[in-house]
């Protein structure tokens, strides 16, 4: 009897274990995207030999390759590799969510929401700066700061943080974005605890700096591993599908200031990011994780030496590059993000895992 019981309960939870499966599979993943501004092999390579211990990319064996291009330039800007990623075209330096002819295109947190997704962004710049506005604006120039600010305040994105509170509060018309802010149900503030808990029935937006945040060897510490981990915990309380979307902004702007101390310091910083990323994903595995960068900066090479400690970070220039630059995904439809293709496709490739999945 007791054999039998012992039998008949094995297969409780193998119907069980089946059962979470089926649902794992049939359940639209969620979607962490973490973009290195500036970050190529180079800085990759530099953080992995000058860092004292092996690399957080090592996790990762389902690698591919994107050419970062503009529509007209080999050379890209944040603004467009961004329009990139988010909406599927390519377009020209300093757009931001419009094509080549300025017309409007249709970006993820807008998919995605039709979708029922919640989603959130990130970032060390201000958070109407290229990369992150990419994902909810459309702006003919990049330096309308203003109307982008005033474009997130109706973008419907659960949950934000990063610089660039003077847009919001300090602007020519006189406006206060911060009051519409409030008005569509959103929670803000100048300071985050990250040991608050977020009410997932609001939204949170955080502005931390006038402008963009200082550089992690002053005074910003963790923000953003404690930014990205935070909102993680709030989408998934939400008990939908999210997509997040979060950028280590300054690994750029230590190779546009030539500084390898800075760009050393940025791309670690950046990598705790990833870390946080993949702990979440092995705590739930309906979520895929993409790291890549929008564009290299610098002309970054790793110099030999003789030992660790000789080795140096060289830079041929301060400027953009057009080198391709490596993506790593993790957990479900990795395999999608191998092989060398368009930075572009990145944004089909998202929707090819999402499209046909239960919401």
């Amino acid at each position: 009897m007791k054999k039998l019981i012992f039998v008949n309960l094995s297969f409780v939870l193998v119907l069980s274990w089946a059962s979470a499966q089926q649902k794992s599979s049939t359940t639209a993943p969620s979607i962490i995207f973490l973009i290195g501004d500036g970050m190529g092999i180079s800085q990759i390579s530099a953080g992995h030999y000058l860092g004292g211990e092996n690399s957080v990319f090592s996790i990762f064996d389902k690698i591919g390759l994107i050419r970062t291009h503009s529509k007209t330039n080999k050379v890209t800007d944040s603004a467009a590799a961004s329009t990139a990623f988010a909406t599927g075209q390519k377009t020209y330096n300093r757009a931001i969510g419009v094509d080549i002819d300025s017309n409007k295109v249709a970006n993820l947190v807008e998919v995605l929401k039709t979708y029922s997704y919640s989603t959130g962004l990130v970032s060390i710049s201000s958070i109407t700066h290229g990369t992150p506005a990419g994902f909810y604006a459309h702006v003919k120039d990049r330096d309308a700061q203003e109307d982008i600010a005033q474009q997130l305040t109706k973008s419907g994105v659960d949950y934000f943080s990063g610089g660039g509170l003077k847009f919001f509060n300090q602007r020519a018309d006189k406006i206060d974005l911060i009051k519409d802010l409030k008005a569509n149900n959103y929670y803000v503030d100048t300071v985050q605890d990250y040991s608050l808990k977020l009410a997932k029935n609001k939204k949170y937006g955080f502005l931390l700096a006038e402008d963009g945040m200082s550089m992690v060897a002053e005074e910003r510490k963790d923000f953003l591993a404690n930014s990205l981990r935070q909102g993680l915990q709030y989408l998934t309380d939400k008990n939908a599908p999210f997509f997040v979307m979060a950028e280590g902004s300054y690994i750029d702007w230590a190779g546009h200031r030539k500084d390898p101390e800075m760009m050393l310091n940025e791309q670690w910083d950046f990598e705790k990011a990833v870390k946080v990323a993949i702990e979440y994903v092995d705590k739930h595995p309906n979520t895929l994780l993409i790291v890549t960068g929008d564009h290299e900066t610098g002309g970054v090479s790793v110099q030999k030496g003789k030992t660790i400690e000789e080795v140096i970070v060289t830079f041929s220039g301060d400027q953009h590059t057009a080198v391709m630059l490596p993506v790593f995904a993790y957990g479900p439809h990795a395999e999608k993000f191998t092989g060398m293709y368009e930075n572009t496709d990145i944004f089909h490739k998202i929707l090819s895992v999402v499209k046909g999945k239960k919401k």
